[in-house]
Order: structure tokens, then sequence, then C-alpha cells
């Protein structure tokens, strides 16, 4: 196997990785509001999250740095053409860090709500615009022969990306719930079951009409299995939602998550962004790829560090792996 394709394969599970992971934490922010009905539920299900969101965010960056050392044109081309939606992602990503870190700095019910608010938003919109981005680079963009970006905002609030981002949202929401369904007891528990019943609707309207179109427009054969895998997984979480089945409803919606993004990377390669314009400005793995050299010693690298990373996040959720409710938070004290 060449390393350009090993590269492209690295790349696909670092973001299936951090759709997966990400994905419950921006479920949890988009809850919050919904969930969490006072102080101290609130506090519930923000820490639910609280010891994995900054470890999950790692992924992100990784897939972004393997991006621009493996494939440097498609990272340039990428991050220079989306630049305002990554933009909006990248300061959604700040406010909401921020938000988590000084949401308990002062005792002060206003100043919570703002910072609640900001993990709602922050939340939302990367949930969003990730669906967005990546059916964009499904569907292909305007590219002229130097593979640079010629199109306009516009072009990237096309129909499919919408539902691609409709499709995102709503499943990062589904998993999200079944997440604290699982991670917490008494109402909340019984709250986040019954949002997640109702997202598990909208999750299968947006992602099947999603994943139809792809597979009709741009897949082939076999991502007819995981577009097909997907979908089954979704009714399976909403099935063991309903019968209280908290983990095989959280593995529902994560080998939905992984699946379907398992869809979008086949049917994408090997191709990395094709061209609306004219063939020769689509970036491939072969024509955006770094020099065999550079791969080579990557490759040796992500062998080494990947498995300590997965060991030492797995650990992390291991520790924290107990339920959590309203009687596990102390009273709060003002933060000097």
């Amino acid at each position: 196997m060449e390393l350009t394709t090993v590269w492209f394969i690295i790349i696909a599970f670092l973001w299936t990785s951090y759709f997966f992971l990400e994905g419950f934490d921006f479920g949890v922010g988009m809850l919050l509001p919904v969930l969490g009905r006072n102080d101290v539920e609130r506090r519930v299900v923000i820490n639910t999250i609280g010891p994995v969101w900054d470890a999950n965010e790692v992924w992100f960056i990784v897939a972004g740095a393997a991006m621009f050392a493996a494939f440097p044109e498609w990272y340039a081309t990428l991050f220079s053409g989306f630049y305002l939606p990554l933009l909006a992602v990248l300061l959604a990503l700040i406010v909401r860090g921020v938000a988590f870190e000084y949401r308990g700095k002062r005792d002060d019910a206003r100043w919570r709500s703002r910072w609640d608010k900001a993990i709602f938003w922050g939340s939302l919109v990367p949930a969003f615009v990730w669906g967005v981005a990546f059916a964009n680079i499904v569907r292909g963009v305007p590219l002229d022969a130097d593979h640079e970006y010629v199109g306009t905002l516009g072009d990237l609030l096309n129909p499919y990306a919408l539902l691609g981002g409709l499709t995102t949202m709503t499943l990062f929401v589904l998993h999200g719930a079944v997440f604290l369904a699982l991670k917490t007891s008494g109402d909340i528990r019984v709250r986040a079951r019954f949002v997640a019943s109702v997202a598990a609707v909208a999750a299968v309207a947006a992602g099947g009409s999603f994943l139809l179109i792809t597979q009709v427009e741009y897949g082939k054969p076999v991502t007819w299995l995981t577009a097909g895998g997907a979908a089954i997984g979704l009714v399976a979480a909403a099935v063991a939602n309903r019968r209280g089945r908290e983990g095989w409803a959280f593995a529902g919606t994560g080998a939905a998550i992984v699946l379907a993004v398992a869809t979008l990377f086949v049917s994408l390669f090997p191709d990395v962004m094709p061209s609306t314009l004219d063939a020769a400005g689509t970036l491939t793995t072969g024509n955006a790829a770094s020099s065999p050299y550079t791969l080579k010693i990557m490759t040796w690298t992500a062998a080494v560090f990947t498995p300590i990373v997965m060991i030492s996040q797995g650990w992390t959720y291991w520790v924290f792996r107990k339920r959590i409710g309203t009687s596990h938070i102390p009273a709060r004290k003002t933060v000097s």
C-alpha cells in the first residue's frame, strides 16, 4: 500500500475519532439549557464532560496537523477556501473553552448564564459547520487549474451542504443525549432519555436523507455497506434508548458516526478535494501529498505516539466512568 493511501486512512481515522468523541461533547453543550433546569443540574451536565472535553479536542488539532504535513496542498486549499467557516469554528471552540473555565469563577447567576449561552453557541456552531464543510469536500468546490478556491461563501451554502450540517448537528445532539443518559442519574437521566428519543427522529430523518443523497450522487458500491450500517446504528440506538439500555444506545450512535464518516471518506478517495470546474483542478492523494521521505518519517512517528495517546485517553475515561447526579455536586463556593 502506498504511503499516500496510508496517510489518507490515518487522517480519516483522526477525523472519525474527533467526531465520535467531540460529537457527544457538542451534544452535551447544546443540551445544557434543555436538561439543566437549575444551576446544580447544569453543573452536573457540564461535569459529565469536564474531565475529557479538552482531550477530545486534541484529535482536531492532530487531524489538522496531519493534513498539513501529509497533504499540504489539501490543507492550504481547504483552510483558504473555507476560511470564514473554519474561523467561525475556531472562535466558537475558543469561546466554549473559556466558558468551561470561567463559568464558576464568580457566584453570580447572570455571570453563569452568559457563559452557559457561550457553551451552547460554542457547541452548536462547530456541530453545524463541520457537516457543511465535509459535505462540500465530498461534493466538490470550485477550484481552478492551480488548485485555488475561486468560489464565494455562498457556494459553500448549497442545499446538500446545509443538509450535511443539519445531519451532524442532530446526530451530535442524539449522541450527547445518550451520553448524558449513560453518565447521569435521577431526573437528568430520565429527561436525557426522553430528549434522545426525540432527537433520534430528527437524526434519522436528516441523516438518512443525507446518506442516501451522498450514496446516489457520490458513493461507491462498498459505501452502500457503510451508509446502511450507519442507518442501522441510528435505529438500533433509538430502540436501545427506549428500552433503557444506555450503553447499547451510545454504541449505536457511535457506530452511526463512525460509519457515516467512513462513507464520506471512502466516497472521496482517491480525491481529497474534487473540483467542480475542471478535473485538472482536483486535488488527489497523489498531487496533494508531501515527499515520500516526509511521509515515511511521519508514519514511524504516528506508530509510536498514537497508541500512547489512545491509552492515556482511555485511562481517563475509565477513571471517570461512574454516573454522577445532583447529590454529587457540593455547595458552591466563591472562587477568589
